[in-house]
């Protein structure tokens, strides 16, 4: 892959912290990433040279903080034409978490079968929380609530979500 951009997630900022120990082997980090298919090995089936990808490495090998990064097809996605390789980058991480969440340990259907139902996301503003008010809402067909902690940050979801800032309560009740 030619790197296009990445994005720092919770992951880099862990392993580049300082320990107790020093490593004996220096790493790259750079998990999250939006690329351009350079070369294609021979068991490739979900890509070719020129495809727009985006991705979520693999923290056992080097992150992407590179010009180019080999990965593996299977952890690989299409990056969508409405995105450019920036915004393509910072998804990732904070997709997989929101899929995750929502999926497979809070078992909401994705099909649907929850249609009508609510979910309250709190942090809706954040990179996790708006992956998924969408997903809640464009996959699961849920209505959501959710919270932001300023009304500057809260401004951005309100179009998918009904907003409850905690802070714009706490200042009403005190003046």
């Amino acid at each position: 892959m030619k790197v296009e951009a990445i994005a720092v997630n919770p992951v880099d900022t862990k392993v580049r912290a300082p320990k107790d120990k020093v490593e004996e082997t220096p790493r790259v980090l750079g998990w999250d990433a939006a690329s351009v298919v350079e070369v294609v090995g021979p068991d490739v089936t979900l890509f070719k040279v020129g495809d727009p990808v985006y991705y979520a490495g693999d923290i056992t090998c080097p992150g992407a903080n590179s010009e180019f990064h080999l990965v593996d097809e299977r952890i690989v996605g299409a990056k969508h034409r409405t995105l450019n390789f920036t915004c393509a980058a910072a998804l990732p991480l904070t997709a997989i978490t929101a899929w995750e969440a929502m999926f497979d340990r809070l078992n909401m259907s994705a099909e649907g079968k929850d249609t009508g139902k609510s979910v309250l996301i709190i942090g809706g503003a954040g990179g996790v929380g708006s992956i998924a008010i969408q997903l809640a809402k464009r996959v699961a067909k849920l209505q959501v609530i959710a919270t932001a902690s300023r009304p500057e940050s809260a401004q951005w979801p309100k179009s998918w979500a009904r907003i409850i800032s905690s802070i714009t309560s706490r200042t009403s009740r005190s003046r």
